[in-house]
């Protein structure tokens, strides 16, 4: 027996098996132009004859027709997250265009939560502008910005930032020192609109940007708590709609 969750985001599409206890298989590939291609494609690659249940989340919930049920993004994150890390009594997500703070009680239930979907900046999409403006991969930059001084990125949103960051090149502005300031900036930016939540405890930090410790590292410093993560915390989203969809079927974790 097997649930299915699949988590339609801006930036890309995940997917997760569920035996009650793991994951048991995932994917994640590019939403694309097409949300509803991309999704139905994820349905179609992990869909089996053992999956009982199926249940969508994000942006783009509504385009699987073939989902048995379709839930919000904040109470799938909130689920997924919980079930990776119990101890957790709040979640950081930067997704690829927006970000969430999500406050939680001791039973992990959805006490508050804020989302930033006005503006690309503080987002994985901005850091991702602004890799390619320095001519870097993203996917190094836990090892390019080690031993950086983090330059002062005053401008946050996206058109300013980049002009400031041509001008810091055109100075002669070490490319790691503009990285680790961008780094900061977008931590920096998060911890103020989190904040605003009065997190306390054990803090989950989900979303792409999740993957590499100088992120984890830095947000953790500016909001003074600590701050977890999980190999699979990209797929907390898709996860915590598995884990519902088990729950659906009267089975327990």
């Amino acid at each position: 027996m097997l649930t299915l969750g699949i988590d339609s985001g801006s930036t890309t599409t995940k997917g997760v098996l569920f035996d009650g206890e793991k994951i048991v298989k995932s994917l994640i590939v590019p939403t694309s132009a097409s949300p509803k291609q991309s999704i139905n494609y994820v349905y179609d690659q992990l869909y089996c004859d053992d999956v009982v249940y199926t249940v969508a989340t994000g942006y783009g919930r509504e385009l699987l027709d073939r989902a048995d049920k379709k839930v919000t993004e904040i109470t799938c994150h909130a689920q997924g997250a919980g079930f990776l890390d119990p101890e957790i009594r709040a979640i950081v997500d930067i997704g690829g265009q927006d970000s969430k703070a999500i406050l939680l009680d001791n039973n992990l239930n959805v006490v508050d939560f804020l989302m930033n979907d006005k503006c690309a900046a503080g987002t994985g999409r901005f850091i991702e502008v602004m890799m390619r403006i320095l001519g870097e991969d993203l996917q190094n930059i836990d090892n390019f910005v080690v031993g950086k001084t983090p330059a002062n990125i005053t401008s946050m949103c996206t058109v300013f930032a980049e002009t400031e960051i041509v001008s810091l090149l055109a100075e002669g502005a070490d490319k790691g020192d503009i990285a680790l300031g961008i780094i900061n900036s977008i931590c920096r930016r998060t911890s103020f609109f989190a904040k605003r939540l009065n997190l306390y405890g054990k803090i989950f930090f989900t979303g792409g940007l999740a993957n590499f410790e100088i992120f984890r590292k830095t947000l953790e410093g500016y909001v003074g708590l600590p701050v977890v993560t999980s190999p699979h915390s990209q797929y907390a989203g898709a996860l915590g709609a598995a884990v519902i969809g088990w729950r659906k079927c009267g089975a327990t974790k």
